[in-house]
């Protein structure tokens, strides 16, 4: 087994102190059967349970396995953060403390990295619970992001550099796959076997579902006007403008063919042709954000560069 870290598997683990001995174990096997250098960084993600301290009695046995702790629990993607800056691989592996991946089946998650892909996903297979939402739910990713993976939602690797350049906002782990493919990265995906909990409860409830949906919009959002806002204001702005230049043709119908003053129809042309323009105004605002945005972004890199 070789000494200095290569790949960093990174853990979340939220009440998991009876998964987390099993989850060393695995890995440690696995480490042994692939010759692979590993560290895994199990996240205490402000636990109720002793996870924390079933951690640290295997930290002092395993010099593999690093620990980091939050107090309170900040969720998944705010546990992937502190992993990555306690990370020394060159390639980072998300996996869950429930065992229902097997960790040694992480060698074959990480090949594709060493033949060209950025990012690697796994491709849920097997019975396991909430299928069809995890279907529906995929299916209308692809439609929407136009991403070639069966699966967003499950186990992932990644370079570094993918870790360091995606914009990781709350719950947006689910949406590592479709952001890194926006920005031009390498897909691939993996057979991966879910089986079922050994110990614990899923954290996850019905409210998931609406949540979901309503970041996937808001990521589809970001991805497609974050860099072009004037192509949302603008085209609602033209929209409203229209309906009220419309509206008006329509005042002026009934007035000079009728004979009828309808002044609610003179409101509204006011008020549609007014919102237009301010919407083309956030337009503007928005592109100047968006350019100094890309310059920051530029700077950043050549920072990160010369380091």
């Amino acid at each position: 087994m070789k000494n200095a870290a290569e790949i960093s598997i990174i853990v979340p683990a939220f009440n998991e102190a009876e998964n987390i001995p099993l989850l060393v174990e695995a890995t440690r096997d696995m480490m042994q059967d692939s010759n692979l250098a590993c560290e895994l960084i199990i996240v205490d993600d402000g636990s109720c349970d002793n996870t924390y301290d079933v951690a640290r009695s295997l930290q002092k046995q395993h010099r593999f396995v690093k620990i980091v702790r939050h107090v309170r629990n900040r969720g998944i993607t705010d546990a992937l953060l502190s992993g990555f800056e306690h990370a020394a691989g060159g390639i980072y592996v998300f996996y869950p403390a429930d065992l229902q991946y097997d960790p040694r089946e992480i060698p074959a998650l990480v090949e594709p990295l060493r033949h060209g892909a950025d990012i690697v996903t796994g491709w849920k297979t097997g019975q396991y619970e909430k299928k069809f939402v995890s279907s529906v739910y995929n299916a209308l990713s692809r439609w929407l992001f136009k991403v070639p993976v069966h699966d967003l939602n499950s186990v992932k690797a990644f370079k570094r550099e993918v870790a360091e350049t995606l914009p990781m906002r709350r719950d947006w782990h689910r949406y590592m796959v479709v952001i890194a493919a926006q920005e031009g990265y390498h897909l691939e995906e993996v057979r991966m076997t879910l089986h079922k909990r050994r110990h614990g409860r899923s954290k996850f409830g019905f409210w998931r579902i609406p949540v979901g949906v309503l970041d996937l919009i808001a990521v589809k959002l970001q991805t497609t006007f974050g860099s072009k806002p004037m192509l949302l204001f603008g085209s609602l702005g033209t929209l409203s403008i229209g309906a009220g230049m419309i509206t008006g043709l329509i005042a002026l119908y009934l007035r000079i063919v009728h004979g009828i003053g309808f002044r609610p129809l003179l409101y509204l042309v006011i008020l549609l042709v007014l919102a237009g323009l301010s919407l083309f105004a956030l337009g503007f605002l928005g592109e100047a954000i968006a350019s100094v945005s890309e310059r920051l972004a530029r700077v950043e890199k050549k920072i990160q560069k010369s380091k």
